[in-house]
């Protein structure tokens, strides 16, 4: 129970970092679909999309290598400098290269140049930070990584506020040197922000570079990217699952709804982001503790109960969101005319909890040097996505991409549990995992679909899961609470 406090620990420390400069974030949706055409929201979350692409290439599987050499090398020094010089040279060519080709690469994705130019500098930016934050992650500096985070997200949100809502006013007033910050699209200023934004984490975390150093080690650095290829083909292959959706819609639809569609489809898969948030602040906490962790007599059952207690939290967050879908609507998305696809909310929720089931399952192939494993299963999930969005986006339109990414997601869970039971099995507890899932996956339907959202009868069910929850975890529950009690009287 003592791994698992400290990972709980770091998870919500990691969660401050990661869930509050989103819920921030949140005041921008309002703002964004309040001032933009859905269509401009549109070509918004599709450049997006690409940056998320751009991110996992730029990086290329080095973080989780960085996490695993340092856990078992013992030139710990020699493997950090030797990831820092690496992304920091590949991030210079990239640099480099794209902007000699950015018309080109603008022409090719349909994109206006601009776009293409400030994406090149976010990659960049954010590229050169991937070390530095996994360094302070590795030696359980939490509070800094948050720190970091979190004031680089606030300089985005001030300089959005200002943009959309000071700007135009300073404008009326005639002064010159304002007005020639004014473009016609405001999609503008949500990418220059987050330029400067990037640009400002990469200026507090510069110190790390000077500490770390640039220096390479070729011997290292094989051995290092050997482990990390596959690690960046599963990414890319996530990058497909999770946004190619979009880019989809964006090129099977006629294209006098194409953008529209992405627009409305993009900004209600936002709502599916409470679980995002819940998985990204965990896995931030749970990759470094699932190496550390690797060498313990019980390390199997720890990371059955860490897997156990991630489905818990992730099936109430599941339920809980359903329930209040429509409240959340109306504070984070204005504009009715992007309500039209609540109907996705659901499966998006539920993809997103067998996502992070999926990541929690992951740690056989990580701790065992199988990593090509994780490359196979996401390829396959992939392809299931371009697939079902090939085949159901013409009939469906954006439903057919919620179903796609659904059953990516589930089906990806479900084979690596099966390969991580042959290879190295861990004893989970299928009885109250199934339980758990199965029952909230009920309630959702019921109250979402049958009740059509009724509030009612949705927060009847959520404390009868609730009730539920307890029932099973009483007494863990208890053990849990009273050793914190004995913890604070020390």
């Amino acid at each position: 129970m003592g791994a698992l406090k400290k990972l709980f620990k770091h998870t919500f420390i990691y969660g401050l970092a990661t869930v509050l400069p989103r819920l921030l974030s949140f005041i921008l949706m309002p703002l964004y679909t309040d001032q933009l055409p859905t269509e401009d929201y549109g070509v918004y979350a599709s450049l997006y999309v690409y940056l998320i692409l751009g991110n996992v290439m730029l990086s290329y599987g080095m973080e989780t290598a960085f996490f695993r050499f340092m856990n078992k090398s013992e030139r710990k020094a020699e493997v950090q400098s030797t990831a820092l010089t690496s992304l920091f040279i590949s991030s210079g060519i990239f640099l480099i290269v794209s902007f000699l080709l950015k018309d080109n690469i603008a022409s090719f994705l349909q994109f206006n140049p601009d776009y293409i130019g400030y994406a090149i500098l976010i990659l960049f930016f954010d590229a050169l930070c991937v070390i530095p934050f996994a360094w302070l992650r590795n030696n359980e500096m939490p509070i800094k990584y948050s720190f970091v985070r979190i004031s680089s997200v606030v300089v985005m949100l001030g300089l959005n506020v200002f943009f959309f809502l000071a700007l135009p006013k300073l404008t009326t007033e005639g002064t010159s040197v304002f007005n020639s910050m004014v473009f016609d699209n405001k999609v503008h200023y949500i990418f220059i922000s987050n330029v400067l934004a990037s640009f400002f984490g990469l200026l507090l975390i510069l110190p790390l570079y000077f500490r770390i150093r640039l220096k390479i080690d070729f011997f290292i650095w094989k051995k290092m990217f050997r482990y990390a290829l596959p690690v960046m083909i599963a990414g890319i292959a996530f990058s497909i699952n999770e946004g190619f959706d979009k880019i989809m819609l964006k090129y099977l639809l006629p294209e006098n709804i194409a953008e529209e569609t992405v627009g409305i489809y993009a900004a209600c898969y936002k709502l599916g982001a409470f679980m995002t948030l819940f998985i990204t602040a965990f896995k931030l906490g749970v990759e470094p503790f699932f190496f550390s962790n690797a060498n313990k007599k019980n390390a199997k059952e720890i990371y059955a109960d860490t897997t156990l207690y991630f489905t818990i939290f992730g099936s109430f967050i599941f339920l809980f969101v359903v329930v209040y879908a429509d409240i959340f609507k109306r504070l984070l998305i204005h504009n009715s005319e992007y309500w039209e696809a609540l109907w996705i909310v659901p499966f998006i929720l539920l993809a997103n909890l067998c996502l992070g089931i999926y990541h929690n399952l992951s740690v056989w192939y990580k701790i065992t040097d199988r990593t090509h494993f994780g490359a196979y299963i996401s390829v396959f999930g992939a392809i299931i996505t371009l697939a079902l969005n090939f085949i159901l986006i013409p009939i469906l339109t954006y439903k057919g991409s919620a179903i796609a990414t659904l059953v990516a997601y589930s089906s990806m869970m479900l084979i690596s549990f099966y390969f991580g039971q042959k290879k190295h099995p861990i004893p989970y507890n299928l009885k109250k995992i199934g339980s758990y899932l199965g029952v909230s996956i009920l309630f959702v339907v019921v109250s979402f679909y049958i009740f059509d959202r009724n509030l009612l009868i949705g927060t009847l069910l959520l404390l009868v899961f609730l009730m539920l929850i307890y029932r099973l975890e009483n007494k863990e529950l208890k053990k849990m609470f009273s050793s914190i009690a004995l913890k604070n009287k020390k």
